[in-house]
């Protein structure tokens, strides 16, 4: 009998791990132990969480978000790391964990569901896009 597909925040040290290997995709300049300090830094300092799409027992892809609100949007959720796991694009996991996460903003209230992209990720877009996201300005950055 095969488990059913369940999202569920990692809430623990061990769900943080068993999250890593699809996030390292997104983010492989971290260690295993770099994440779960990084994600266990965030999770107590600014609120974040990371959400895990598991089925049948191997999580299928995470993402990572926080809670904000600005003076430009008001109460917002925001996603830092969304990223399914090569071997499972097309499958639907993505769309289903955006869904969620989308969901997860209405019932908090958010007046806005916002999230960052790199450039070069033209998958990505077209997949937000479709998603019914829209591009409504571009991000600056300064490495200092």
């Amino acid at each position: 009998m095969t488990q059913a597909r369940s999202i569920a925040i990692a809430a623990t040290r061990a769900d943080i791990e068993r999250g890593y290997e699809v996030v390292c995709e997104l983010r492989p300049h971290l260690s295993r132990e770099a994440f779960v300090a990084q994600v266990e830094r965030q999770r107590a300092n600014e609120g974040y969480a990371l959400a895990l799409l598991d089925d049948s027992g191997l999580v299928r892809a995470a993402a990572g978000f926080r809670y904000l609100e600005t003076l430009a949007w008001g109460r917002i959720l925001y996603v830092d790391d969304l990223v399914t796991r090569a071997a499972d694009h097309g499958a639907g996991y993505g769309s289903a964990l955006l869904d969620w996460l989308v969901g997860e903003a209405r019932t908090a209230g958010c007046a806005q569901f916002h999230l960052d992209s790199g450039v070069q990720r033209f998958g990505a877009h077209r997949f937000y896009l479709h998603k019914g996201l829209d591009i409504t300005s571009h991000h600056f950055a300064m490495a200092l």
